[in-house]
């Protein structure tokens, strides 16, 4: 889920990388909008719906597979 909101989210989290780059503590204030925006972006592809959805598509994936053997 991670790495899917990463991919989706690449062109703000350039943007807050730019911005944050050669900066300590200003970072906090000087980035701000361009933090703000990437949190938003990354929190459409990590929330709770999110999740749910790709644990059932999983589980739909395990059943087509079919049942573990030992």
């Amino acid at each position: 889920m991670k790495q899917k909101a990463l991919k989706q989210c690449e062109e703000h989290a350039t943007k807050y990388a730019q911005c944050a780059t050669g900066r300590t503590m200003s970072v906090v204030w000087q980035c701000r909008k361009q933090a703000k925006e990437l949190n938003e972006c990354l929190h459409q592809y990590t929330n709770d719906a999110v999740l749910e959805e790709m644990k059932r598509e999983y589980t739909l994936q395990q059943d087509v597979k079919g049942p573990l053997r030992a």
